[in-house]
Formats: C-alpha cells, sequence, structure tokens
C-alpha cells in the first residue's frame, strides 16, 4: 500500500545512474536524508517519512543504487564507498540545500558515517540505528574483521561469491 504524501522521482547521481527517490513534506522544509539497509528499500522508512512531514521536515528516501528502482551497474566495482557516498552527495546537491539531517540503518549507516567524514560540510547532523561505529582498523579489511568476531556464519561472510553459492545450494537441497 502506497504511503500518503509520498513523492517519486528520479534523479541522475553519476553518468548513467539514477537513483530512485521517495520524498514527504514540504520542498522547502529542512532535509531529513534517511539511507536505508540491507535488505530494505525506501519503504522501510514510510513510517518515519509520515512522522518527519507532519512536523514540517522533507524526508527524503532513497533506494540506494542497485536496490529496488534505482539503476543497478553490472560491475561489482560500482558499488565501493566512493560510489555510494559520491551518490548520497549528488542527491543532496539535487536538495539544493547547503546541509542536511541524515539518518542511517544497518548497512546504510556505514554509508552515512562515510558521508559525514568524507563531507561533513554537507551534514548538519547523524543519527545511526542498529550499527556501531567502527573506525578502519588495522587488523584487516572490514569483512576480516568480522569474519574473526562473528565467524564464516555471519550474512556478510555467506554474502561472499563462493560462499554464498554454497549456502544456497545447501538450502536448495533441503
Amino acid at each position: 500500500m502506497e504511503p500518503e504524501g509520498v513523492r517519486h522521482r528520479m534523479v541522475e547521481v553519476a553518468k548513467g545512474v539514477r537513483l530512485h527517490v521517495a520524498e514527504a513534506g514540504p520542498e522547502d522544509g529542512p532535509a531529513v536524508l534517511l539511507v536505508h539497509g540491507f535488505p530494505d528499500l525506501w519503504y522501510g522508512w514510510r513510517h518515519q517519512m509520515a512522522a518527519l512531514a507532519a512536523r514540517g521536515f522533507r524526508a527524503v528516501a532513497p533506494d540506494m543504487r542497485g536496490y529496488g528502482d534505482s539503476d543497478a551497474p553490472p560491475s561489482a566495482g560500482s558499488y565501493s564507498i566512493f560510489h555510494l557516498v559520491g551518490d548520497l552527495v549528488a542527491l543532496i546537491a539535487d536538495l539544493a540545500q547547503p546541509q542536511v539531517f541524515v539518518v542511517g540503518h544497518d548497512w546504510g549507516a556505514l554509508v552515512a558515517w562515510q558521508l559525514c567524514l568524507l563531507r561533513p560540510d554537507l551534514v548538519r547532523a547523524l543519527v545511526n540505528l542498529s550499527v556501531a561505529y567502527h573506525p578502519r582498523s588495522s587488523e584487516g579489511s572490514p569483512l576480516q574483521v568480522i569474519r574473526a568476531l562473528c565467524g564464516e556464519d555471519h550474512y556478510m561472510c555467506r554474502f561472499q561469491v563462493e560462499p554464498f553459492i554454497s549456502f544456497l545450494s545447501c538450502l536448495w537441497q533441503t
């Protein structure tokens, strides 16, 4: 069911990449950028969007690159943190506001932190949900650290190409 008062549009954020964006609230209200996690879409923010719009905020919730109605470049290299942050920077520019409030959830929280680190001039305030901040570590890549802390059963480890295919084949056999 489509939430009342939500507007939809496509925003070109990079050459050949458009994000589907859902918005609610006055277009001249202070913008709150809602960044979803895995495996979510803008729709996961629908209740928060209605509450923010009722208080005069412009709630902006994109489907991130590769999700929902947004474009999905075929190359895995098109999904680096620099690409994802760049998408948000372009979206903020499209909003024509000097700064936005940012709320991130799950994987979206990681992208939101990097936005703050790389472009603090664009962020008025940040709220992140469900994931604690972890700065870069000399212990290894984020995946190596997660694997060491949580083991191979963590979803991020299972979603690596070869292990994920093995995981899916186990499901298909049951």
